[in-house]
């Protein structure tokens, strides 16, 4: 359980850094069409792997979207990586 809400941590402050990302001025051009596919992935009923098969077709999308949001940040220039502006 503890190792659930550290992923929480990490997943929660990597879309702080991509909301602040994508309002920022000077954002890549491939950003918005990488979140884009990201959100139509989530929102989409099709999977890589299915929901029939019970335990695997869930943790796909507990495993592949906080690896895609890491990805994603992890490729931003550097000065729209810091955490939103308070």
């Amino acid at each position: 359980m503890h190792k659930l809400a550290a992923l929480f941590g990490l997943i929660r402050k990597d879309l702080a850094i991509l909301w602040f990302a994508l309002r920022h001025p000077d954002r890549p051009v491939w950003l918005l069409p990488a979140v884009a596919a990201l959100a139509l992935y989530v929102v989409s009923p099709i999977d890589l792997i299915p929901e029939a098969l019970p335990v695997i077709g869930i943790i796909d999308d507990l495993v592949l979207i906080p690896l895609v949001v890491s990805w994603i940040v992890g490729r931003l220039p550097p000065h729209l990586r810091v955490d939103r502006p308070d």
